[in-house]
C-alpha cells in the first residue's frame, strides 16, 4: 500500500516538474513554439510571434512553421523524432540559442514538437554567441577573398585560329590536366598571362585560388615578404600578428609568377627548394610550412641568355621548363588580326568596323606591343571616328609612325596579299637562321612540322 501511494507520488511530482521546467523556460526565454505532426503552429508566445513582425500570436496559428520562422529546424525534430538541444537561429536582430524537443504521445509516436529561443543575454552562452559571430564574419570574408581570387579568362578569349594559335591552345590544354610547372615564353603583350587564367580555369585545381605576382613590378628588398609571408614582429613596422605570403593565399591553387627572369638569384633559390620539397618558411620564422600550389611562370626575357650571364639559376630554369609553352607574337599570327579586331571592338562596346584598306593597313604594322597594342591602337580610332566604318586613314592616325614588316615585297594592295608576303619572309627567315633544317624551324615558330612542310610548299619555298 505504501509503495502503491509512493509510486502516485512520483507520477504526480513527475507532472509538477514537467509543467515547472516548461513555465520555467517559457517565462525565461525569447520565445517559445509548438507545432503539430505537420509542423504547422498550434501556439506561439507573443514575444517570439513579435520578433517576427506580427502583431499578435493568434495569426501564426495554423501556418506552416517555416512561413513565420525563415530557417526553422522544427520539421527535421518531428520527421527524425530526436531533439536538437543546443542550435544557432539566424533572426532579423541576432542570431539567438535555441532548443527543440519533439513531442510524444501515449504510444510513444511523435505527435508534434516544441521549441525556445533561449535568452541571448545569458552569459555562459555569451562566447558561444561571439565566436559563432566571428565564423560567420571570416566564412564571408573567405567567400569574398575567393571570388576575387577566380580565373577571369577561358581558352574561349583566346582568340584565333591561326596555326600557331591553335598549336598554343593544344598545348596549354595539356598543361591544364596536369599539375606540372608551366612556362611561357613570348613578348609583352602576347597573353600570356591570359592563358595562365585560362589554364587554372580548366584544371582541377580551378575551385582554389588564382594568386599573381610580378617579380618586376615589387621591389627585390620586399619581394620575399610578399612571397612567403612574414612572422609576427619579423621586423621593425612588420604586422604584429604576421602577414601571410602569396604561397599560403595560393595554398591548393595555382600561383602565377609573372616576369620571373627578373627575380632576384637568392629568392630564385628559395622558389627552386618550394617546387622541389614542397615546404618553405615565412621571413623571420623558424616554422616549415608545407606548400601544395601549382606554378604557372611567364617572362619575356630570354631566360637561356640570362642563364648564360649568371642572372638566372640554371637548376630552377630545368625545374621550371617541364612545359614550356611560345606565345607567338602579332606580328607571327596577322591571320588572326581580323577575328582580334572584332573580338576587342565588341569588348570596347563599339559598334564600329574596320574596313578592308584599314585591315590591311594594320597587317602591315609589326606590332611591337603585340595585342595590348592593338587593343590601344582600336579604342583611339573608335574615340576619333565619326562614322561606324573605320578607314584607313582613321587607323594610321591612331596607330602613329608605322613600323614596317621587314618583307621585300612588290606594292601590297590588300589584307590576304599583306598575309602572304610577312608570312613568305617569316619562314624564309625562320629557314635561315636553322640552316634550312625544317623540324628545327617548326619548333622555333610553334609550328608542327608537317604544317611547316605544308605551308612551304603553297608559298613555293624549298626547304634542304
Amino acid at each position: 500500500m505504501q509503495d502503491s501511494d509512493s509510486l502516485k507520488d512520483y507520477q504526480r511530482v513527475r507532472q509538477l516538474a514537467i509543467r515547472s521546467l516548461f513555465e520555467i523556460i517559457e517565462q525565461s526565454s525569447e520565445g517559445t513554439i509548438i507545432v503539430d505532426r505537420d509542423a504547422r503552429i498550434v501556439w506561439m508566445n507573443q514575444r517570439y510571434a513579435r520578433r517576427f513582425g506580427l502583431e499578435d500570436a493568434s495569426a501564426a496559428i495554423g501556418q506552416p512553421c517555416e512561413s513565420v520562422i525563415p530557417g526553422s529546424q522544427m520539421r527535421d525534430v518531428i520527421t527524425q523524432g530526436r531533439p536538437i538541444l543546443l542550435d544557432m537561429l539566424d533572426t532579423p536582430k541576432e542570431p539567438l540559442v535555441v532548443m527543440r524537443l519533439p513531442i510524444h504521445d501515449a504510444e510513444g509516436a511523435v505527435m508534434g514538437a516544441i521549441g525556445f529561443a533561449l535568452f541571448d543575454e545569458l552569459h555562459s552562452l555569451s562566447p558561444l554567441l561571439k565566436r559563432y559571430a566571428s565564423m560567420q564574419q571570416e566564412l564571408a570574408s573567405t567567400r569574398s577573398l575567393l571570388r576575387a581570387r577566380q580565373a577571369k579568362y577561358s581558352f574561349a578569349q583566346f582568340i584565333g585560329t591561326s596555326a600557331a594559335s591553335l598549336e598554343v591552345k593544344r598545348r596549354a590544354r595539356r598543361g591544364a590536366s596536369s599539375d606540372s610547372p608551366v612556362l611561357l615564353l613570348g613578348e609583352t603583350g602576347t597573353g600570356k598571362e591570359l592563358l595562365a587564367h585560362a589554364i587554372h580555369a580548366a584544371s582541377p585545381r580551378a575551385h582554389k585560388p588564382f594568386v599573381s605576382i610580378n617579380s618586376a613590378a615589387i621591389p627585390h628588398d620586399l619581394l620575399e615578404a610578399e612571397f612567403f609571408g612574414t612572422a609576427p614582429g619579423a621586423f621593425t613596422g612588420a604586422d604584429r600578428k604576421g602577414r601571410p605570403g602569396k604561397l599560403q593565399v595560393a595554398e591548393g591553387g595555382t600561383l602565377f609568377l609573372d616576369e620571373i627572369g627578373d627575380m632576384p638569384l637568392a629568392l630564385q633559390s628559395k622558389l627552386l627548394r618550394v617546387l622541389q620539397e614542397k615546404e618553405y618558411e615565412p621571413v623571420g620564422s623558424n616554422q616549415m610550412l608545407q606548400s601544395d600550389v601549382r606554378v604557372i611562370a611567364a617572362t619575356s626575357r630570354d631566360l637561356s641568355a640570362a642563364m648564360a650571364r649568371g642572372e638566372f639559376r640554371a637548376d630552377l630554369y630545368y625545374r621550371l621548363n617541364v612545359l614550356p609553352i611560345e606565345v607567338p607574337p602579332l606580328r607571327a599570327r596577322l591571320d588572326d588580326l581580323p577575328a582580334l579586331s572584332e573580338a576587342i571592338l565588341e569588348e570596347l562596346g563599339s559598334r564600329h568596323e574596320l574596313q578592308a584598306p584599314a585591315q590591311a593597313l594594320l597587317a602591315r604594322h609589326a606590332w611591337p606591343g603585340n595585342i595590348r597594342e592593338l587593343r590601344n591602337v582600336l579604342e583611339r580610332a573608335t574615340l576619333m571616328a565619326d562614322q561606324q566604318q573605320l578607314t584607313a586613314a582613321q587607323v594610321q592616325s591612331a596607330l602613329g609612325p608605322l613600323t614596317p614588316l621587314t618583307v621585300d615585297t612588290d606594292p601590297i594592295t590588300d589584307y590576304r596579299q599583306a598575309c602572304e608576303a610577312f608570312e613568305r619572309q617569316l619562314l624564309e627567315n625562320a629557314l635561315a637562321r636553322c640552316a634550312g633544317n625544317v623540324p628545327q624551324a617548326a619548333r622555333e615558330l610553334g609550328l608542327g612540322r608537317s604544317t611547316l612542310y605544308k605551308k612551304l610548299a603553297a608559298l613555293g619555298i624549298k626547304s634542304q
